[in-house]
This record gives C-alpha cells, sequence and structure tokens, in this order.
C-alpha cells in the first residue's frame, strides 16, 4: 500500500471525522451517474484529485461505493469518460492496496478489462507500423491508458489467488512482453508498467513462468534489456527521468530473469549463472545508488517548501478538476520515490539471491573445480556463438569483485547495513501521520527489505561454518552494533498505524540470530540489549519470533566470560520448561529453550558452568523430563509441518534425556 491507512480507526464515522473533504463525496457519486458525460468524466477526474495522499478521503468514497462506481464507467459510451476513469481505479489500486483491489476484482473488473487489451495491443500495432498516421495527443491517451490498464493488472494479481488464476487465464505474457519488445518507440510509462506486471506474475506462478520460457525471443530481450543498461549505467542519484525508469526496467528485467530460472537448455544463456552474472553485477550499484538520510531531508524540504506557497485554487464543485498538471515540487517528490521504490525493488530481488550466496570457505579441490570452469566456458562460448546475445557485457562486472575472490560477501552486507538505518521520515510519527506518507512508505520498506537480505546472508553462513569470517571478531561486532543502532531509532514502541516498527524488530532479531551464530562466543552481551530481546519475546504472540529471540540468547549466553549475563539468559529460558501438557508460550519455544540450554551448558569446561551447578540446573531439568515427554505427543502429525515438528521434537526430548544422564555421571 503506497499510502498506509492502518492508522486511521475503523468505520466509515471515524474516517469522516479525520478527512477534510467529507462534502464533496456525494456530489462526486451523483455525477457519476449524470446524463451530461462531461460530469461524468468529470467526477472520474475528482476522485483521483481527492484520494491523493489521503487515506482517509479514499475510505470514505470506498464507502460510498466508488469502485462499483468507477467500474461501470468502463463501459461508458463516451471513451473520455473511460479514459478516466481506468486513471482513477489505477490510482485507487496503488493507494488503496489489497482490500480496494479485492473489492475490484469481486466487482468483475477484469470483465472490462479483458477487453481493453486486445484493442490496446491493436492500436499499439497500428502506430508502430504508421507512426505518422496518428496525432501526438491520440498516441499520449492510449499510451496513459494502456499504462493504467497494465498497472490495474499488475494489483490485482497480488490480491488473491483466485484473482491471479483468473489472470493467468488471460495469458498476458505476449501482450506485456510486446511492450518491452517495442521499448526503443514507445514512452518509457507504460513499459514500466509492463515490466512491473511481468515480474509480479512470473512469481513463483508457473503459468507466466512457463509462458516466457517458452518463447527464446522473450528472454533475448530480458538479456538484451539487462545488457544495454548494465553497459552504460552511471548511478549518481542524478539521473534524467528517463535513465532513472530505464534502470528500473532493467532491475525488473533481472527480477523476472532469476523468476524464470533456471532457463531451458535449449536457450543458450541457460549456461549464464542469473544470481552471479546478472542480479549482483547489476543490483548492487542500484543499492548503493540512493543515501537515505539526504532523501529524507529533500523530500522534507519540498514538502515545506510546498506547504509555504499559498493555495490559490480551492477545490470546488464548479471548479474543473486538474488532470496531470503536476507542480515542479510535486514531479520533484515523485523521482524521489521512484528512486527509492527502484532500490526497495533491488532489495526483494536480492533477498532471494543473499540466501544462495556461494560460500567462500568450502573446501573443493581447485585444480579439479578449474578444469570444471574451464569447460563450461568452452561450452558456453560455443552456443554463445550461435545465439543473438552479446553476453560480454553482462559479465564485465566493472569494478565489482571477482566471483572466484571471497568478498562477494563485503560490499554487500555494508550496503545494506547503511540501507537499515532509519532517517526521520522512515515511520509516521508515534501520535500522527507522516509528511508525505508515500516517501514513508517506501523508506520503512528498503529498511525492512535490507533486513531480509541480511538475515538470509547471515543463515547462509552460519549454516556453513566459515573460520576466516567466524575469526574476525571485530567484524562481528560491527555487524552487531549496527543492527542495534538500527533498533534504537526504532525504539520499542508500537501501535496503531507503526506496524513497520514491529517487522522492523521482527526481521532484525532473525538478523541478529544469524549473527550470533556465525560469531558464537565472541559476543559479549549487554545487560540492555538481552532486557530489550526478553520484553519483546515475552510481549510477541508469534512462536517464530520467540523462536529467534531465544536463539539470540542462546548465543549470548555463550560468551565465557559474560557470567552473570550467562545466568540471567539461563534463568530466563529455563522458565520456558514445560511443566504439563501444554505451554502457553508455544510448543516451538519450548523446544528452542530446552535445546539452548543443553548447547549452553555442554561443555562443562567453560568458566559459566558454574551458574548449572549452583543454580541446581541439572534438577530443575530432570524434572522437567516427563513434561517434555507429554508435549511432544500432543504434537499433531496431521497438521502442516507437523510431521517435521514431531521429528524436532523426539529429538530434543531425546537428548534431554541423555543430556540429564551425562551431567549426573560427571557428578559435579
Amino acid at each position: 500500500m503506497r499510502v498506509p491507512d492502518s492508522h486511521l480507526p475503523h468505520g466509515l464515522a471515524q474516517a469522516s471525522s479525520t478527512s477534510s473533504k467529507t462534502e464533496a463525496i456525494l456530489p462526486i457519486i451523483q455525477k457519476m451517474e449524470s446524463a451530461d458525460s462531461s460530469e461524468r468524466k468529470w467526477a472520474c477526474v475528482a476522485v483521483s484529485n481527492l484520494i491523493q495522499n489521503d487515506p482517509s478521503t479514499r475510505r470514505l468514497l470506498q464507502g460510498k461505493n466508488v469502485v462499483g462506481a468507477l467500474i461501470a464507467r468502463l463501459t461508458d459510451s463516451e471513451e473520455e469518460v473511460v479514459i478516466e476513469a481506468m486513471g482513477s481505479l489505477r490510482n485507487l489500486c496503488i493507494d488503496g492496496g489489497y482490500d480496494i483491489c479485492a473489492e475490484m476484482y469481486n466487482k468483475n473488473i477484469l470483465v472490462p478489462l479483458k477487453t481493453f487489451i486486445p484493442k490496446i495491443s491493436s492500436t499499439l500495432e497500428q502506430f508502430l507500423q504508421t507512426p505518422k498516421s496518428a496525432p501526438e495527443n491520440a498516441l499520449k491517451v492510449v499510451y496513459e491508458f494502456a499504462d493504467n490498464v497494465i498497472t490495474a493488472l499488475w494489483c490485482l494479481s497480488e490480491t488473491s489467488n483466485k484473482a491471479l488464476n483468473a489472470i493467468n487465464a488471460i495469458r498476458l505474457a505476449p501482450f506485456l512482453m510486446s511492450f518491452l519488445a517495442s521499448r526503443e518507440q514507445l514512452p518509457i510509462a507504460p513499459i514500466v508498467a509492463a515490466a512491473q506486471c511481468l515480474y509480479v506474475l512470473t512469481d513463483d506462478n508457473d503459468p507466466a513462468i512457463n509462458d516466457v520460457r517458452a518463447d527464446a525471443g522473450y528472454i533475448s530481450c530480458l538479456f538484451d534489456i539487462v545488457r544495454s543498461v548494465h553497459h552504460d549505467m552511471k548511478v549518481n542519484g542524478k539521473a534524467k527521468e528517463r535513465d532513472q525508469r530505464s534502470i528500473t526496467i532493467s532491475v525488473l528485467a533481472a527480477g523476472i530473469l532469476r523468476n524464470i530460472s533456471p532457463l531451458p537448455p535449449p536457450v543458450a544463456a541457460s549456461f549464464v549463472d542469473i544470481d552471479k552474472d546478472i542480479v549482483l553485477p547489476l543490483l548492487q550499484p542500484v543499492i548503493t545508488s540512493v543515501s537515505l538520510p539526504d532523501t529524507s531531508n529533500n523530500v522534507q524540504a519540498l514538502v515545506s517548501q510546498q506547504a509555504s506557497i499559498p493555495q490559490t485554487e480551492k477545490s470546488s464543485l464548479k471548479s474543473t478538476p486538474k488532470f496531470d498538471h503536476k507542480s515542479p515540487i510535486e514531479i520533484e517528490l515523485e523521482r524521489l520515490e521512484s528512486c527509492l521504490r527502484t532500490v526497495q525493488l533491488a532489495l526483494e530481488i536480492l533477498t532471494g539471491t543473499c540466501a544462495t550466496l556461494p560460500d567462500p570457505g568450502l573446501n573443493v579441490d581447485e585444480a579439479e573445480s578449474d578444469d570444471n570452469e574451464e569447460n563450461d566456458d568452452k561450452e558456453e562460448a560455443e552456443v554463445m556463438e550461435d545465439m543473438d546475445i552479446d553476453m560480454s557485457t553482462i559479465n564485465d562486472k566493472s569494478g565489482m569483485e571477482q566471483s572466484e575472490t571471497v568478498p562477494l560477501l563485503p560490499p554487500l552486507v555494508p550496503a545494506l547495513l547503511a540501507l537499515a538505518q532509519p532517517t526521520s521520515l522512515s515511520f509516521p510519527p508515534l501520535a500522527s501521520i507522516s509528511v508525505h506518507p508515500p516517501t514513508t512508505s517506501a523508506l520503512s520498506g528498503i529498511h525492512v527489505s535490507a533486513l531480509e537480505c541480511l538475515n538470509n546472508i547471515f543463515l547462509s553462513l552460519a549454516r556453513v561454518r566459515n573460520t576466516s569470517i567466524s575469526s574476525d571478531k571485530e567484524a562481528g561486532q560491527r555487524v552487531w552494533k549496527d543492527v542495534w543502532s538500527a533498533l534504537s531509532v526504532v525504539g520499542p514502541e508500537f501501535g496503531m498505524g507503526q506496524e513497520r516498527r514491529r517487522e522492523m524488530w521482527e526481521i532484525s532479531v532473525g538478523v541478529l540470530w544469524g549473527i550470533g551464530n556465525v560469531w558464537k562466543g565472541s559476543l559479549a552481551p549487554d545487560v540492555n540489549e538481552v532486557n530489550l530481546l526478553t520484553q519483546f519475546c515475552n510481549a510477541s504472540s508469534d512462536s517464530q519470533t520467540r523462536v529467534k529471540c531465544i536463539g539470540t540468547l542462546e548465543c549470548l549466553a555463550q560468551h565465557p566470560d559474560s557470567i552473570d549475563s550467562n545466568r540471567i539468559i539461563s534463568e530466563y529460558l529455563l522458565s520456558f520448561l514445560p511443566t504439563g501438557t501444554s505451554s502457553e508460550v508455544g510448543i516451538e519455544p519450548v523446544l528452542q529453550s530446552v535445546s539452548a540450554i543443553i548447547d549452553i551448558y555442554s561443555d562443562e569446561m567453560l568458566p559459566y558452568d558454574v551458574n548449572f551447578r549452583q543454580g541446581r540446573y541439572l534438577n530443575r531439568l530432570a524434572s522437567s523430563i516427563d513434561g517434555m515427554k507429554k508435549l511432544v505427543k500432543t504434537i499433531d502429525r496431521r497438521k502442516p509441518g507437523g510431521r517435521v515438528l514431531r521429528l524436532r521434537g523426539e529429538e530434543i526430548r531425546d537428548n534431554l534425556i541423555a543430556f540429564v544422564e551425562y551431567r549426573k555421571n560427571l557428578k559435579l
């Protein structure tokens, strides 16, 4: 949702009290049904004007069935009314999010949308064949209409499985690819919309994936987009609008290629490692191209400047509503938001790549590896000669570290940590709304996506121990401090409209757990951090979040010299021990806590083992065995994930029994 509205109380009465445009709503709805086509057109345009960055008014319009009224206008006898109705529906999709899109789908918006697609295709084909045959104004109208239709389809496809299945049945891939294939002859806006729609449709959606994979021409086109932008892209934050949006298209093309990979063998590009050769070289410069603090400051300055301009044109029902006449300030705000959205998109694509980053510590036979790579290169080169794709510029990493060296990780991690740091505009104030909701939404989205990338990187590193990284204790401490620095700005207060603050904490705890596992034993626990983790764990109702908190505390407890902190953490973990057949804190947190205690005290020679003996932890663990047995029996294998959870529960139960026996035999 571009303009979040979760800070608003539910109910039309509450929305009415927070909107300054209540009186304009009813006349607009009435004029939507007017016999005068100019009034119907006016009403459609007025909707877009009223909802701009105004969730309260959007809710009011929703309550008056503005969606149904606008969908009815898509079959209007006057073409201009249809065009303006489509524009307003598109804006509602973007600003309103899932709820409005679901309402549109339920009110059969796809019926008229399907009829527009062949009309747009035939008109574009005619324009492309004889570009001078149509007046410039007519071209502009068709291109904007195509942009609006495609954007609505993109938003609808993210709404529900029902909507996605219905859109799959339309088979949009050829229609969307036609825009990308003709990108040199078309305006940039509908091309971006087509690429965005195709990116969403190919995200874990086999029908669309198969449609793109089945046509070598489509794959060649996508590679060509990536290649051309990657070759001449100089990201400096001052790119012209066309350049910035061209970068967005290339990012989307890389995302589509990643979505449809592995590419089918008959395609020569199937030899290309999409993550290593496409995604990382292209997207790393994108995520380092923007300074979030600078952008935040620029937006606030522009908003202040805008507020100081006297409002000479007051909105009235008698005046003609503005169409797309935006002030220089509005245009610059949109440009800044577009840059942020491109970075957010790049991070979303990188999230999957970060989970599969090649581990530099794998012990692979060097000679065998070199031989295999040489053979692969020869085979790839032979096929590339016969294919109309110039891969040289894609594989040219121009300033990037080569993949054979270790530091795929070091360049990414600092960039991601920088993007995770909140700015003054990243979240709405606790007691009010943001001065510019779209920018706030984009900034917080970037922070969340950056943390998700970090989460995947450190989980990946924790799975395969890498001594060269884990031995660099200073690096671990720096990363740890940077994550906590971000959390200190987010703060522990959550409320209505502050969902992103909570999300930041939930993902950050996962990042901390990953860092803790990579540098286990070398991170000295801070009392305040331990307290915040335990408080967040207690306050969370989500089992997985509690598991992450417990896992992070487990890592901190294993710092050999922090005896007091070890005792505090252990006492907290022991409070999760099962006493009966059910657990109020959830089965998975209990299992994680028991596993953590076993792991912490598996080496009785460590300095903090004194806590285990003095606190009589052995007796407490022994008395929990019956409760543990009963708890494991309650895990239903038939439920989703139940079989895996039951196996884990049985393993931890057996480990607990063996651990108690082992510690008893030590007689310490």
